[in-house]
């Protein structure tokens, strides 16, 4: 009876154990994960990152070899700590405060304790790695940029901090993510996927090989090789002549929205950023705060666009029938309005003014009276106003572009409800807002928004989102770049304002900037130029600022120069303007003695005027 309550006994802890062990293999939800296993060494593998290529293929980005070294902080043992700053050319301090850094994000998860080794140093630091447990090299793939030009287009990747890898699983610590530009704006394409290997280790931790000979290492995915609208060419070309310079140059070409030009002045060598460098010059970059290269003073920078805006306030007029293209007044060299009999400043001669010499000789006057006529035209100033207000907004002014631009601001047009905030204690009108007619009142606009803006005009009252990407290796652009955007002015009324603009360099403002071969179509304009020096508001010389198009039939490029504290808008961004679409119609350039004078012409002490008798340093 005993020996058989043995055998029961037996046979009853041999069924639980089986059961135990099939509903483990078979029916537990708490399945082997080679993540969580010790004995397994996990290294992330990167992909290419996908290559730049500008609308001519030319080649702006690639890759080259980076080798980073790894750690996994529970794994480190006592070492030579002396022989392996030496090796990495560190100091003990960065040594320990990298550690503790990397062990208290994670102590099994393997990091970048240090990035970017050179070829030399990874050749010495290979042969001696062994001597460093909780130590590894890792390759990967760091940015080439082929080009000294383009650094705001393009952009740069570097490290990502805590609060991306927080948000984004897929970033761990050391992995690098894109920064500004295109580099940012496509990261997602540009990036790929991450690989993974898994190494088997022994029980004294040492690599034996590959775990079941690499079947479960998962392979990278490439990232997206991408083509931009960038002319390489034209871009490269803008920056010579923004030399000395600050402000922005955005060319656009009209019929399909695509930016050939995006400079923003002074601009730096993208190389700069990449390397064990990286973070000091990024400093240099950004403690200069005269110059400012990181700003995108192109997509950034808001000021009042002067006269161009003249050419908006003319089209609203006649869509209103507040005018007509025979509408004439007579210009006293200055418009006279309100109580006050205040009076704003003509510089058109003076004479007998419609809107195609109006445009052409740049009349305050003229324009001033169509501005008053339209927010008069009706009983109700709100009304009138607002419909203003969203006549200009539909040229895609005081509004995001929604392009795929990194960075950008909407500027600022004015509506009712602006200027009942503004003046809360009267009734206002369009005589209390007249500046707007002459683009110096309360409207702020980017560069990219005044290209933008001629380009509805040199369609005649479309556009398409202006877009910096031209091709995706594998895959289509958004749709809306491909969709066109109207204007709420009719396209009857554009024809006068365009003989306008094609007189300004016959006749007008711009008669010494022709180009042999090219009718233009373009407008002058100069905007105050103001700053707080010691708490004090203080007048600077003006921006130049000029649009234009060309040429005047079936046009091919839309363009905006800001040139800051460049005086008129003839002078040095009318100048910059006539070469930039020389260079992109022709290939080449013929005026030779403006394209001297320009290139070696410099600002420099214009910018640093307000900076003088106060501490500061210049970092060019």
């Amino acid at each position: 009876m005993r020996k058989s309550l043995l055998y029961f006994a037996v046979i009853i802890v041999g069924i639980i154990f089986i059961s135990r062990l099939f509903y483990l293999q078979v029916y537990s939800s708490n399945t082997y994960d080679i993540f969580e296993d010790n004995a397994i060494r996990k290294v992330f593998t990167y992909p290419k990152r996908g290559y730049i290529y500008d609308r001519n293929e030319k080649l702006l980005v690639s890759n080259q070899p980076s080798y980073d070294v790894m750690i996994i902080p529970r794994n480190v043992k006592d070492f030579d700590t002396l022989e392996f700053c030496k090796l990495l050319k560190i100091d003990k301090d960065f040594l320990i405060k990298r550690y503790n850094r990397t062990k208290k994000y994670s102590p099994r998860i393997p990091q970048v304790f240090l990035a970017h080794l050179s070829k030399e140093d990874y050749g010495y630091l290979a042969e001696k790695i062994r001597k460093f447990e909780g130590f590894y090299i890792q390759k990967r793939n760091l940015r080439d940029y082929n080009t000294n030009i383009g650094a705001n287009v393009l952009g740069y990747i570097a490290e990502v901090n805590n609060s991306i890898i927080e948000k984004d699983a897929y970033y761990s610590m050391g992995d690098l993510i894109g920064k500004q530009g295109v580099e940012i704006s496509y990261e997602e394409e540009l990036r790929g996927i991450k690989g993974i290997k898994f190494i088997q280790k022994d029980r004294f931790n040492r690599d034996i090989g590959s775990f079941k000979n690499g079947d479960l290492d998962i392979v990278p995915i490439a990232g997206k090789d991408l083509t931009i609208t960038i002319d390489s060419d034209l871009q490269k070309y803008g920056e010579l002549l923004m030399n000395g310079k600050k402000g922005g140059i955005v060319a656009i070409d009209p019929t399909n929205g695509e930016i050939l030009s995006l400079i923003s002045a002074p601009s730096y060598n993208p190389n700069l950023l990449i390397g064990r460098n990286r973070s000091k010059n990024y400093m240099k970059l950004y403690n200069d705060s005269i110059y400012k290269p990181l700003v995108d003073k192109s997509l950034l920078n808001m000021h009042a666009p002067g006269s161009p805006f003249k050419i908006l306030v003319g089209l609203s007029a006649l869509q209103e029938g507040a005018i007509s293209e025979k509408t004439t007044i007579f210009c006293d060299n200055y418009y006279q309005y309100g109580k006050e009999k205040r009076k704003m400043r003509c510089h058109c001669g003076g004479g007998y003014r419609n809107l195609n010499n109006a445009i052409s000789l740049s009349c305050n006057s003229y324009f001033a009276n169509a501005y008053r006529k339209t927010i008069d035209n009706k009983s109700s100033t709100k009304e009138s106003f607002n419909k203003w207000s969203e006549q200009m907004k539909s040229f895609g002014l005081g509004k995001y572009l929604n392009n795929d631009l990194s960075v950008g601001k909407k500027g600022i047009i004015p509506d009712f409800e602006f200027y009942d905030n503004w003046y809360p204690d009267f009734k206002w009108g369009a005589t209390t807002t007249l500046s707007n007619a002459i683009g110096q009142g309360e409207v702020l606009v980017t560069p990219i928004q005044l290209a933008n803006m001629t380009a509805v005009i040199a369609n005649k009252g479309f556009y398409y989102t202006p877009h910096i990407i031209k091709k995706i290796e594998g895959s289509t652009i958004e749709s809306k770049f491909n969709t066109r955007k109207y204007s709420l002015i009719d396209s009857v009324h554009y024809d006068p304002i365009i003989n306008g603009l094609s007189e300004v360099y016959k006749t007008g403002t711009a008669k010494f900037l022709q180009v042999p071969g090219i009718e233009i179509c373009g407008k002058t304009g100069t905007s105050e130029n103001f700053t707080k020096i010691d708490g004090k508001k203080t007048q600077l010389t003006d921006h130049s600022i000029f649009i234009a198009f060309a040429p005047k039939d079936n046009p091919t490029i839309a363009i905006s120069v800001l040139v800051e504290n460049g005086y008129y808008g003839s002078r040095w961004a009318g100048r910059i303007a006539s070469l930039m679409i020389e260079k992109y119609i022709k290939g080449e350039v013929t005026l030779k003695k403006m394209e001297k004078l320009v290139i070696e012409k410099s600002l420099a002490n214009e910018y640093e005027k307000p900076f003088l008798n106060k501490p500061f340093k210049i970092n060019q």
